[in-house]
Formats: structure tokens, sequence, C-alpha cells
């Protein structure tokens, strides 16, 4: 097995993102409906982009070409395509905590006062046939298991991945809260050590964990520091005028395709600490985001993909448990259309959230849009609404835009925010995707999906 790393029990429990918000195993209840397509729901907070990460060496796996950026004509996003790049919304400890088969103990706890999540991450899980890790909350209402695997005894990795190198160590799925249980689960007992001299155990070597609300918001400002400095006046939000991004159980009733779309859209942690956007593209087993959000199946293997994150009343703070896998490979990579095509494991888990489909035509101006949405790593948003378009509707602002490349782009006014790439951009008319959501600096825009569909259409 790949990875031996499964969920046990979930009920709900409390998590802080960016304000107080409780995991809640509810109907969606009643909520308020859209009066047209503003003042709904609370808004999402406002995050500028992180600078970008650096695009990879020629040669690398996965990738169809590593070109460079093109420059930006005039008119185009200019400076905010440096400032592109992940959202992050956590920090990493360095620990160094032993589970042994006898000296230390075989439970450790990992606290951290105020953060949202606890990501344990593994650079040694030895154990015998029938022991197992468990990962849980202080409750045990989220438990994540991990199996005895031989071959990840051999590798010293959570799995048998041949691309993988043998020191790379293993992350383990997050638990919402602050604190997260780690336990050894033993099958026999060794009164004399010798499982411990033999060498077998599951050492910690660092952990995951969310920003608290204070860090957080010197995050944010940090950001949006760095977005004007790189980007200069009037290039350095995503939000276009007022933020009219809402709940996307908002509009269930008001526009239940656009809400139905939205089940499509999952929230990704990269790394434990970084958040983009990804979306199901067909029926397979297949998600698409941004270059700079994931390049090689490493980046994906490391990547959490939570679906049905979202609230369950409009305007309010209770979520719907998030349905959790890994990401798995990547099958196709481009920084000039700034586009990744990859899979999941355990992708039975997710096929009930439906998936969207693409419009290969080219996009018109004037074209009405909406983007299903995880701004600042928020639950599922919709943004429709815009008071920079005169019918209150986001449109296609210039179908012609440059982005990475010349005319590679479509511009619009619908708000986003950091966390926001990798969002789609979807035709009110067709609810087809017309558009892959890459850069803010409003207009925000997107890589035409049509350019991305000629690159991809044959692995779908």
């Amino acid at each position: 097995m790949r990875r031996t790393l499964a969920l046990v029990a979930g009920a709900c429990t409390a998590v802080v993102l960016a304000g107080a918000t409780a995991y809640a195993m509810t109907g969606d209840g009643a909520e308020t409906q859209p009066a047209g397509a503003a003042g709904l729901g609370r808004p999402a907070e406002v995050a500028a982009p992180r600078a970008a990460a650096p695009a990879p060496e020629a040669g690398a796996p996965a990738r169809d070409e590593a070109a460079a950026p093109a420059p930006a004509a005039a008119g185009g996003v200019g400076g905010v395509i440096d400032a592109v790049g992940r959202q992050q919304v956590g920090a990493l400890e360095s620990v160094d905590r032993l589970l042994g088969y006898r000296s230390e103990g075989t439970t450790q706890t990992f606290h951290y006062p105020g953060a949202d999540y606890v990501k344990v991450h593994f650079d040694r899980v030895d154990m015998l046939p029938g022991d197992y890790v468990t990962v849980a909350d202080p409750e045990g209402a989220e438990v994540h298991r991990i199996d005895s695997d031989p071959l990840a005894v051999v590798d010293g990795l959570l799995g048998s991945r041949p691309e993988a190198t043998s020191d790379a160590g293993r992350w383990a799925m997050s638990v919402t809260g602050d604190t997260a249980v780690v336990t050894l689960h033993r099958a026999l007992p060794d009164p004399l050590g010798l499982q411990e001299a033999a060498g077998l155990g599951v050492r910690v070597d660092k952990v995951a964990r969310g920003f608290t609300e204070t860090e957080q918001a010197a995050e944010e400002r940090a950001e949006q520091d760095r977005a004007r400095s790189a980007a200069g006046p009037g290039r350095e939000e995503s939000v276009c005028g007022s933020n009219e991004s809402r709940d996307a159980v908002c509009y269930k009733s008001a526009d239940p395709t656009a809400y139905k779309k939205s089940k499509a859209v999952a929230r990704l942690l990269i790394n434990g600490t970084e958040l983009c956007t990804g979306w199901r593209i067909g029926a397979t087993n297949r998600m698409l985001t941004n270059n700079h959000c994931m390049v090689t199946s490493d980046d994906a293997y490391d990547t959490e993909v939570w679906f049905d994150y979202q609230c369950a009343k409009c305007g309010g703070h209770a979520v719907f448990k998030a349905t959790k896998v890994w990401g798995d490979k990547v099958l196709s990579t481009n920084r000039s259309l700034d586009y990744t095509l990859f899979t999941v494991e355990n992708f039975a888990q997710v096929q009930k959230f439906g998936y969207l489909t693409i419009e290969t035509a080219r996009p018109a101006r004037g074209q009405e849009v909406y983007i299903p949405q995880h701004p600042g790593g928020n639950p599922g948003m919709i943004a429709m609404g815009s008071d920079r378009d005169s019918k209150g509707i986001c449109a296609v602002n210039d179908p012609a835009y440059d982005g990475y490349a010349t005319d590679s782009d479509v511009s619009y006014y619908c708000d986003t925010a950091g966390g926001s790439s990798g969002s789609p951009v979807i035709s009110r008319t067709t609810d087809r995707v017309i558009a892959l959501h890459h850069f803010g600096g409003c207009p925000n825009s997107g890589v035409r999906i049509d350019l991305i569909y000629n690159r991809i259409k044959k692995l779908l």
C-alpha cells in the first residue's frame, strides 16, 4: 500500500478559521435567501497574494514545459504576476518526539493554544505487523489511522512510493483544533524490550499548526504590504469595491445550480501550512488547480483535498464536516498557462460531490460569471455579485487579457482573496467553466480554459 492512513471516526469539533467557526454535522436548515446578488452572509477575509514560488527547473517530473513566464504587456497584470502564490495559513514547529516500544511511552500530545488545526509529520514509522498509530483530537471525535506496512519499515515511509526518497518522511492528515494526540497501538506486548532493541518506533520531527487569529491578522497585513510594494498603487487588492462574496449555501434556493456546482470545489492544504483551491474536472479522477499551487507529484502527495467544507447556514458559523482525501499524482502542468492537472487517492469518497465541465468556446466580453472558491481558506464561498459591473453581476471585462502570455487570460471584477488561486470561473449562462482563476489586481483574472483544454484533453 502506498499510504495506509484512514479516517476512523469524525464527529464535529470546534475550529477557528479566520474567526470562530464550529464543525456541525447538521442539515442546511433555514437560510437567508439572496436578494439579487448583494447583501448576503458574511464577507470573506481579504488577503493579498503571496510571493510567487520559483518556476521548477527544466526536466522536473510531470511537466510538459518549463518555460519562464512571458512579460505582461501594457494593460495586463504587470507586477501582480510576481506577487502571486499560495496563501500562508500556518507555521512549522520543529519537534523530536519518539513513540517507542518501551522507553518514551506510546502517546505524545501536541498542543498549540489558539491554532485551528494541528498536523504532524513523521520522519520514521517502523512498526511490527498488526501495530498502528492514530492521530486524533483529545475527544477522539476525529481520528486518522496509520497501519503497519512492511514496505514502510524498509523505506522509512508511510507507504511504498517508488518515486519518493527514502528519507522524505510522511505527513499525517490534519486534525481540527489546537491539539493532536498521537498514539502507538501495539498488537503484542514487549516486556523485554526486544522490539525497541530492534530499532522499532515512531518519531515525529515537525508539526504544522494553524495560525492563531492574531498571527493570521499579522500575516495578512504583511502580505498586503508585500503586494503593495510589488504591484504599485491600485494593484494590491483582490476584492474589487465592496466584498460581495457570500457563503455558497446562501445560493441554495436562489441559484441551486451554482450551489450544486460549488460542491465540486475543494480546499487544498499544501505541505501543512499553505492554501489554494482546486476542483473536479469531468467524471473521472481528475482535479485542476494552478501551477503556482502545485507542480510535482510530491506536492500532490503532501496535499490534503477537502470537499464539502461549507457553511451549513447562510451567514452562520457552523460548517459541514469536510471529507478529506490526499492528492496523488500530477498528470500535466504548465507554467505559462498556470495549471496543474492531478488525481486524488480514495476517489470513491469524493465522487458524490459532483464535477464541473468546461466551455471550449472562447469567452466573450460581458459574459456573466461566478467563482466558487475558498478565499483565505474559509468555508466555500461564491463570488457572483459585483458593484463594479453595471448589472450588479460579475462579468468578463476583457476576454483577451495578458497573463503569463499575451491574451492568455480573461479579466473580471469578481471578488477573490488569497487562497482563491485555482478556482473555477463559471459562466452563468451555461454553468460551464470558462477560466482558471489565478491573479488578483482589480481586475482579477483567470487563464482561458479553452487554452488549457487543448493541453489536457487527452488526459480527461
